[in-house]
C-alpha cells in the first residue's frame, strides 16, 4: 500500500461536506504531510499500520476541537472516519489527485 501523493478528501460533517486537500508522504510506520482546505492549512504527522493511516489535527474554526482521522487506503482511494471531539464521528471519503 502506498498513501504517498495528493488527495482530495471530503468529510461528512454536520454541517455539510467539508473538502480537503492533502500530501502524503510515507516512511516506514509513518507518515507526513500537509492538509489545505477552507479552514487554513496545516502540517500533518501520522502513523501507517499497514493500509490504515491515522493522525490528528487541532482546528479552531467553526470551533476549537482535536480531530482523529483513520483512513484505509485501497489503490487510489481511501475511507474512513474522523472523530469530531464531542460532536460524534464522520465519515470520510477521499480519491488520489
Amino acid at each position: 500500500m502506498s498513501a504517498d501523493g495528493s488527495w482530495k478528501i471530503t468529510i461528512n460533517t454536520p454541517m455539510g461536506p467539508q473538502e480537503v486537500n492533502a500530501t502524503i508522504t510515507t516512511s516506514g510506520d509513518t507518515f507526513t504531510g500537509k492538509t489545505e482546505g477552507r479552514m487554513g492549512s496545516q502540517e500533518i504527522t501520522g502513523k501507517v499500520n499497514g493500509d490504515t493511516l491515522t493522525w490528528s489535527a487541532d482546528i479552531t474554526s467553526p470551533m476549537p476541537m482535536r480531530l482523529d482521522f483513520e483512513a484505509k487506503v485501497e489503490g487510489d482511494k481511501m475511507s474512513g472516519n474522523v472523530k469530531l471531539g464531542a460532536f460524534g464521528n464522520a465519515p470520510l471519503s477521499g480519491v488520489r489527485v
